[in-house]
């Protein structure tokens, strides 16, 4: 019999060891793909180096990539400015529209808290009168006299069953109201819900009022279409020309740079904004947050004496400043 439960156990461990082979096997599988991908991504990765590495060489490229990567840096920053934008726009309205649900969530508790207590102080009144009512009956009992005892005390006992009867079905019933009244009070708090369409919406105006904003602070549009081109191109896929051509984008880069503040004013710009383009916006359907690229693609800007001046720019459409990740939908 040992023997038998020696060769069960042996076949049962060797079951398991092969178990755990096959698993160490496909685990080494999936390692070594690993490895062969990232080999393969630094492969690319050194292949760009030396094509960059090549281009620095070259007299007429090293103007050409500096300006290449200072555009890209650019198209970058308006990116991150943006999305921060986005971000705490969402943020804001997420937090508002939960601290709503909270109060109202709150209220309705304190509400149903203050019926239950009030339920519960009625009851035990209710319950204490019982008691008054159980002690003089038992008093009544006791002060009878002998003849009046031996008439009155059925009823008088029948009366005294019921209101203990009453009492018990008062206590049970206490019990299930202090159960509710914990309910309640134990109860969780609604959680973060997601944005409806009309919040999405109007969010989704602002971001583009401020990517108007962003577009409009370019004061050489050519810089912009560069700054764009580079975010999407590889380096040495363009060549933007003669060392004096590239010297010219490396100062209307400092100038931008120089430049790039946002005011108070424009503050007040994004809001005459807001009111234009939620004016113009289209939707596909009712539970679209996006606009149509089509129907808000003109720009607005605001002179000094607060005339408007409309420019087309499909800023949605051709996905400037990478505003299609931060929109929300």
């Amino acid at each position: 019999m040992r023997e038998q439960d020696k060769l069960v156990d042996l076949f049962r461990n060797r079951a398991e060891l092969k178990k755990e082979f096959a698993a160490l096997r496909d685990e080494k599988y999936k390692l070594q793909d690993r490895v062969k991908r990232i080999a393969g991504e630094t492969a690319r990765v050194e292949q760009k180096l030396d094509h960059v590495e090549n281009l620095l060489l070259d007299p007429d490229w090293v103007l050409n990539i500096a300006a290449f990567y200072q555009l890209r840096q650019l198209a970058r920053s308006c990116a991150e400015k943006l999305q921060r934008f986005a971000e705490q726009l969402k943020q804001h309205r997420e937090k508002q529209q939960h601290s709503e649900v909270l109060a109202v969530w709150s209220r309705q508790r304190r509400e149903k808290t203050a019926v239950a207590e009030r339920n519960l102080g009625e009851h035990r009144m209710a319950m204490q009168l019982l008691e008054d009512q159980l002690e003089s009956e038992r008093h009544r009992l006791t002060g009878m006299g002998t003849i009046m005892k031996w008439f009155g005390r059925r009823a008088v006992a029948r009366e005294i069953q019921n209101i203990g009867e009453r009492i018990d079905a008062g206590q049970l019933q206490e019990e299930k109201m202090l159960k509710e009244l914990q309910s309640i009070e134990n109860m969780e708090s609604p959680s973060q819900r997601s944005l409806e369409v009309g919040t999405k919406r109007s969010i989704n105006m602002k971001i583009l009022c401020f990517a108007q904003q962003l577009y409009l602070q370019f004061d050489d549009e050519k810089l912009l279409h560069l700054a764009k081109e580079a975010s999407e191109k590889g380096v040495g896929t363009v060549k933007y020309g003669s060392n004096q051509v590239c010297g010219q984008i490396l100062a209307a880069l400092e100038r931008h740079r120089r430049n790039d503040q946002f005011s108070v004013a424009d503050a007040d710009m994004l809001k005459k904004r807001l009111m234009l383009i939620s004016q113009c916006a289209e939707y596909h359907g009712a539970e679209d947050a996006v606009p149509v690229p089509a129907s808000v693609a003109k720009v607005f800007a605001f002179d000094a004496a607060g005339e408007v001046t409309e420019t087309d720019a499909d800023i949605l459409g051709d996905n400037y400043f990478s505003i299609a990740k931060v929109l929300s939908r």
